[in-house]
C-alpha cells in the first residue's frame, strides 16, 4: 500500500511537471509570435523547434526576425594581424592626376529634421592667433605651447624648415593621408542647434573623415604631389587601440612605398562649452569654412618618445605660415604638446584638425581643400 501510494504521488509529480513545461513554452511561443510578427504558418516552425530544441527561444528569435529589418552595414578593419588562412589587402597602387584642381564640391546639407525639446545651442565662433607668453610668434599664423619647454626653444625648432624634399609628378607616393578615427563626421544640418542623440560618428566614407581626405588628396595629387588615401575605418568597431591599428596602417604602407615622406591623420574636433557646441569657422572666397588646427606632438623624456619632435614641429610651422599666408583666418593655432599620435614614424607624421563635430561637412571638406592646397604649395607643386 504504502508502495502504490508513492508510485500515484510521482505520477502526479510527474503529470504537474509536464503539464508546466507545456504551459511554460506556449506562454514563451505567444511572447515570440506577437514579437516577431510571424507569417502565417510561421507558428508551425516555431513549435518544431520548441519540441525538438528545448531552451531554443532566443535562436528562434534571432532566425524569425522582420523581414524588413535593416542588415548590420559590414566593418571592415586594417591593421589587424591577419589569421593564417586570410591574405591581408593590398596597398593601392598610386596613380597621377597632373592638372589645376577642380573646383570645391558642394556637399549635400540634410534639412534640419524637427528639432527635438532637448536640442542643445551650437554657437560660430572664429578662433584668432595667439601671442606673447606661451605663443611662438611665425611669419604668419602661431604656435601654442603646451609644454615645459621654453617659448625660444619651440620658435628655434621652428625656424628649421622643412626637413625632407619631396618629388613633384613623381609616380612614386610622397604623401600618405589616413584616419585613426575616421567614423568621425559632421553636423548634418546648417541650423544653429545640435540633437543630443547625434553621435557625430558615422560608418559612411561619404560623410565621415574619408569625405576629406579624399578632396585633399585629389588636391594633392592634381598638383603633382602623388599621395595615396587610406580610408581604414581603425576605430570601429572598436574605438580602442585605434592608435595601434592607425600606426600599423602607416608602417605598412611605408614598407611598400618608403618614398613616403609625409602622412597625415585626418580628423575633426569636438568644441563644446558648458553645453554649447562651438563651430570653428571662417569664411573665404566668400564662402563659409571650417577653421583648422595642426597638433605637433612633443618628446616628454618618458611617456611621450618622439626623439624627433622638433623636426615635425618645423614642417608644421612650414604649413601653418604657408595656410595663414594664403588663407589669412583658415588656422587655429599650431597646438603643440605632449601627445604621441604616431608621430615617430616620420619626420613629416603630424595630425590635422578639420573643423569640429558643430561643422557641417561641406564647410569641413572646404577647409581641407585650402589645407591641402596650401600643402601643395609648400611641397613645391603645382598651384
Amino acid at each position: 500500500m504504502g508502495r502504490g501510494c508513492g508510485q500515484v504521488k510521482l505520477f502526479y509529480r510527474l503529470v504537474a511537471g509536464a503539464a508546466a513545461a507545456v504551459l511554460t513554452a506556449a506562454f514563451g511561443l505567444a511572447c515570440l509570435l506577437a514579437a516577431s510578427q510571424l507569417p502565417p504558418g510561421g507558428w508551425l516552425d516555431a513549435a518544431a523547434v520548441l519540441l525538438v530544441q528545448p531552451g531554443a527561444l532566443p535562436l528562434l528569435a534571432e532566425k524569425t526576425s522582420r523581414p524588413d529589418a535593416a542588415p548590420l552595414p559590414s566593418i571592415t578593419t586594417a591593421g589587424e594581424a591577419p589569421t593564417a588562412t586570410a591574405s591581408p589587402t593590398p596597398l593601392p597602387t598610386p596613380t597621377a592626376s597632373p592638372g589645376q584642381p577642380d573646383p570645391t564640391p558642394a556637399p549635400a546639407v540634410s534639412p534640419a529634421p524637427e528639432k527635438p525639446a532637448d536640442a542643445g545651442l551650437v554657437t560660430v565662433q572664429s578662433f584668432p592667433q595667439g601671442s606673447g607668453t606661451g605663443y611662438v610668434t611665425l611669419p604668419a599664423g602661431s604656435i601654442k605651447n603646451s609644454t615645459q619647454n621654453a617659448d625660444d626653444v619651440l620658435a628655434e625648432a621652428a625656424d628649421d624648415g622643412l626637413p625632407f624634399s619631396v618629388e613633384v609628378d613623381s609616380d612614386q607616393p610622397q604623401v600618405l593621408i589616413l584616419h585613426t578615427h575616421a567614423t568621425e563626421c559632421y553636423q548634418p544640418w546648417e541650423d544653429l542647434w545640435y540633437d543630443p542623440d547625434f553621435s557625430a560618428r558615422d560608418l559612411d566614407t561619404s560623410v565621415n573623415m574619408c569625405a576629406v581626405g579624399t578632396r585633399m588628396a585629389e588636391i594633392l595629387n592634381q598638383a603633382g604631389i602623388c599621395t595615396l588615401h587610406d580610408e581604414t575605418l581603425h576605430d570601429s568597431p572598436s574605438y580602442t587601440e585605434s592608435y595601434s591599428r592607425s600606426a600599423q596602417t602607416a608602417r605598412a604602407y611605408l614598407e611598400q612605398y618608403p618614398s613616403i615622406k609625409v602622412i597625415l591623420d585626418v580628423h575633426r574636433d569636438a568644441i563644446e562649452s558648458n553645453g554649447t557646441r562651438i563651430k570653428p569657422l571662417t569664411t573665404i572666397d566668400g564662402q563659409d569654412t571650417a577653421q583648422v588646427m595642426i597638433i605637433a606632438g612633443c618628446d616628454n623624456g618618458s611617456t611621450v618618445s618622439l626623439p624627433d619632435w622638433k623636426q615635425n614641429l618645423a614642417f608644421a610651422a612650414a604649413w601653418e605660415t604657408e595656410m595663414e599666408t594664403r588663407y589669412p583666418g583658415l588656422t587655429r593655432p599650431v597646438l603643440c604638446g605632449y601627445r604621441f599620435y604616431n608621430q615617430d614614424i616620420t619626420t613629416g607624421s603630424l595630425l590635422i584638425e578639420i573643423g569640429g563635430h558643430a561643422n557641417t561637412l561641406a564647410e569641413a571638406v572646404r577647409g581641407g581643400e585650402y589645407a591641402a592646397r596650401a600643402l601643395a604649395a609648400l611641397l613645391g607643386g603645382r598651384v
